[in-house]
Parts: structure tokens; C-alpha cells; sequence
């Protein structure tokens, strides 16, 4: 019979750290670093060395779990997600692929499965980007990547990011040292669930994916002139909000004939008073594609649209970026690879492409690429309503396991 992972223990984890920064509503807030996060990481920490993992802190803060193989000095095979949150969010997005990781590397180590090479799990260092308005910090610091103007970015209360590793007992200053090796990873492979209806949609329980789509942040702000509402005629007006909302329609209709998508997802006006004309709006855009090139073209024609719209109202207008990833491409031997497990432990999956981002995207800089999707119920993500089954979170570890073993027996050539 094939090895399998402990589908109960798995399941429970998952619902014991779900309720680590739990809000009443059901929605789970770990900002990245401040104290619910921190208090998950302990509790993965523990979860790591439970399993009988060797554990370290890199100089990022991405806690490192590491069962031995054979040959100390072989490259390792590695696997992870992140723990931190958006704001009220499910328990499913990173979670999963973390504690999916520890039960494999666990499952290893029960069972005395030989395996050549190193098997590492890894809980990265703020994935989702929401605090501190940079995504992929622990692992673009992996990568080698790290930017110490990164240290300066702030909070919405002004704690500055450089200030937040302090108060977590990590060394700003030593953040650029957890870059790894060339040569020191043989394969990285990450277990997430889908944040889409495409495996619902197919009735299947796990994807695999061929491409993961790359990303713009940019921060926008429209500026005006704040008049009386009442005695200031229309067609006097230099209203920032009026540019913002014609900004926000333009913006769907751009991703719509791109073929990529667009969100603009926090607006902020002032001064805000009702009856005050809006002197200035800033809002975020955050765009996506599979294609550089359509990327490129899509910030351009944004970039046009919004001074197009500054001009004709007589506003000012910034765009800035704040933040940016390049789409990137899955390892065909990888793939092929993930292909051929799932037909032998029967679990049937799709190749897919995958519009969010995700760690694996830092680190294909690194070394070569899997990333094995799991279903998400209705599609729901980032939201306390999201939801994959205890059997589609377990199949996907299923495929993790095996897979990694795969790549650590020397089976991938």
C-alpha cells in the first residue's frame, strides 16, 4: 500500500492554528510580524520540532524545518507557505502548505523512508504583503533579493518594517545573509489551495500548475481642489474622486481586453465631510498577467489612462509602484513529474495556470519549480468563508509526499 499522510493530524493542525488570531466574526487577522503572527510562527516552531525536524530561524525570520537524508551535503528538496494573513481571512491560504510540509517531512520520519537528499519545510516570512505593502519578504531574502529600502516602509500606525523585526528578534541589518547558495536547493515544491473556482468548476480536487501569474502594485493619487458643495458649479469643479471613479471603470475595462486582471482594492479620500468636494484620493491597483509583455503593456496604457483623466479635470496625478513580481514558469519536469505521481497514488488533477501569487515565485529564481493546487470551495478566498475538505487538503499532501521523495531518491534526472 502506498505511503499516505495523517489525514486526522493534518486536519487537525489546520484547525488548531486557525484559531491563532481569530476574530469573533470567524475571520483570522496575523498581520505579518505583529503579535498573532508571532504567536503562530511559536506555535509552528513547536509543530516542527514535534515532528522531530532539526529547526532554525534564517536572518529573514523564515523558519526552517530539515530532516537529514543520506548525503548531508546534497542539495535539499524543499517545500512551504506562509502563515501570515490578509485582513479577516480564511484558514486555508499558506497554512496549508506549511503544515502540510511538516506532516510530510513527519510522515517521512515515521515511516524510516531512505532518501538521499535533505527534505526542508519552510514557514516564509510575510507572503501576503499587507502591512508593510511588500510582498514575498522571507522569500525574495531567500533568493537573494532583500532590499534594505524595504526597512523604511510603514505601517498603517507608522511602525516602520525595520522596527517590527526588531520587536520580533530579528536583525534588520542581517536580513541580506539568508540568501541561500547557488546549488543548494534541488527542487522547490509548494502546496496551496487554489483561490479560484477552476477545480471546482472541473470537479477535480488538485491542479497542477504550468504558470503563476506576475504582478504590479501601484499606489495612485488624484489632487484637486476641495470646494463647497453647494455653491461651486459642475462644471468648476476639480474633483479627485470623480477622476477616481471613472479611473476604477477604466481599470476593468483594461484588464477585461488584456486578458489579465485588476483590482483596486483600498480608496481614501479627504477631506470627508459631506458636503466638501473631494480635494485628493489615493487608491491602490493591483494588476496581473501570465505574459511579461502584456504586463508591461498593461501598466503603460494604466499609466496613459490616469494622466489622460488628471488632465481633462484639471487634476494632478502620481502613480507609483510599490511593489512587483514576474510571471514565471513551472518546471516541465517538475510538472510531468506531479503528473506521473498523481496517477500512481490515483488522485486525479488538471494542468492550470494560477493567477495568484505565491512564494514559489520568489524562489524560481533559485532552483526549478512545482506548485500543486488544491480545490477551494465556491472559489472563496481571502475571506473567512474560504474552505477546502479535509480529503482535497489531504491529496494534495498525498502528492507533496511523494513527489518530494521522488526528487530526493534521485529519481528526477
Amino acid at each position: 500500500m502506498e505511503a499516505r499522510i495523517n489525514r486526522e493530524r493534518l486536519w487537525h493542525t489546520l484547525s488548531e492554528l486557525g484559531l491563532i488570531g481569530r476574530s469573533p466574526t470567524g475571520g483570522i487577522n496575523r498581520l505579518s510580524l505583529d503579535a498573532q503572527d508571532l504567536l503562530a510562527r511559536s506555535h509552528v516552531h513547536a509543530l516542527m520540532l514535534e515532528a522531530g525536524l532539526s529547526v532554525r530561524q534564517d536572518e529573514a525570520g523564515n523558519l526552517i524545518g530539515r530532516l537529514e537524508g543520506d548525503c548531508i551535503d546534497a542539495p535539499a528538496v524543499i517545500t512551504g507557505s506562509h502563515i501570515d494573513t490578509v485582513t479577516e481571512a480564511g484558514k486555508f491560504d499558506g497554512a496549508l502548505g506549511v503544515l502540510a510540509g511538516i506532516e510530510v517531512l513527519r510522515t517521512v520520519k515515521e515511516l524510516g523512508v531512505k532518501h538521499h537528499c535533505p527534505l526542508e519545510v519552510i514557514c516564509f516570512t510575510d507572503e501576503e504583503g499587507v502591512r508593510f505593502g511588500i510582498g514575498y519578504l522571507g522569500s525574495r531574502a531567500m533568493a537573494g533579493e532583500w532590499s534594505p529600502e524595504w526597512l523604511k516602509a510603514k505601517d498603517k500606525d507608522g511602525i516602520s518594517l525595520n522596527e517590527a523585526m526588531i520587536q520580533a528578534d530579528i536583525d534588520p541589518s542581517l536580513a541580506e545573509r539568508a540568501a541561500r547558495p547557488a546549488g543548494s536547493i534541488r527542487a522547490y515544491l509548494e502546496l496551496h489551495i487554489e483561490q479560484g473556482r477552476v477545480l471546482e468548476d472541473a470537479n477535480l480536487p488538485c491542479g497542477l500548475a504550468t504558470a503563476i501569474y506576475g504582478y504590479r502594485w501601484l499606489l495612485v493619487k488624484f489632487k484637486g481642489h476641495a470646494d463647497h458643495a453647494g455653491t461651486t458649479p459642475m462644471a468648476l469643479r476639480r474633483d479627485a474622486l470623480l477622476a477616481a471613479a471613472e479611473a476604477v471603470i477604466a481599470i476593468e475595462k483594461l484588464a477585461i481586453r488584456s486578458g489579465g486582471t485588476a483590482t483596486v482594492g483600498t480608496l481614501k479620500l479627504s477631506p470627508g465631510a459631506v458636503n466638501v468636494i473631494p480635494d485628493e484620493v489615493i487608491f491602490t491597483i493591483d494588476y496581473r498577467h501570465s505574459s511579461i509583455q502584456a504586463l508591461t503593456e498593461m501598466g503603460q496604457q494604466m499609466e496613459t489612462t490616469l494622466e489622460s483623466l488628471a488632465f481633462r479635470r484639471g487634476l494632478t496625478v502620481e502613480v507609483s509602484e510599490t511593489d512587483g513580481a514576474t510571471p514565471v514558469t513551472c518546471s516541465e519536469q517538475l510538472t510531468s513529474m506531479l503528473t506521473e505521481v498523481c496517477g500512481s497514488i490515483g488522485i486525479k488533477a488538471m494542468p492550470m495556470v494560477c493567477g495568484a501569487g505565491h512564494d514559489a515565485v520568489a524562489i524560481h529564481s533559485l532552483t526549478e519549480i512545482g506548485l500543486i493546487l488544491v480545490r477551494s470551495k465556491d472559489g472563496i478566498s481571502h475571506h473567512r468563508e474560504e474552505w477546502s475538505s479535509l480529503e482535497d487538503c489531504s491529496d494534495g499532501a498525498d502528492i507533496l509526499l511523494h513527489s518530494m521523495l521522488r526528487v530526493a531518491q534521485k529519481v528526477l534526472k
